[in-house]
């Protein structure tokens, strides 16, 4: 049996009975969002700059300086030995400082 590719097909989901108003009906359901969030319960998710957090408690382990470790003097930020760009004078200065 010989097919038409350029025919259009018919899908046995299309129906051609659909009144104007059936359709109608369907896209304005589809076009309106539905929101179930309260705004309230929504604002106080939100972090504002500038909050008092005096009462707040961080169980953060710091560790020293280890002895393969040096704080910069630029950025005084604690970097690894490899990252010694030069040293002025007992100033240690690291490699992305130096490259600033």
């Amino acid at each position: 049996m010989a097919t038409d590719y350029d025919a259009p097909r018919k899908n046995d989901d299309d129906s051609s009975d659909d009144s104007i108003e059936e359709l109608k009906g369907r896209r304005s359901e589809a076009a309106a969002p539905t929101v179930d969030e309260d705004e309230a319960e929504a604002a106080d998710s939100y972090e504002l700059p500038g909050a008092d957090l005096s009462g707040e408690e961080l169980s953060v382990r710091v560790l020293p300086r280890q002895a393969d470790e040096f704080t910069c003097a630029s950025c005084f930020l604690v970097k690894h030995r490899s990252q010694i760009d030069h040293v002025e004078g007992t100033l240690i200065i690291c490699k992305e400082c130096a490259a600033a």
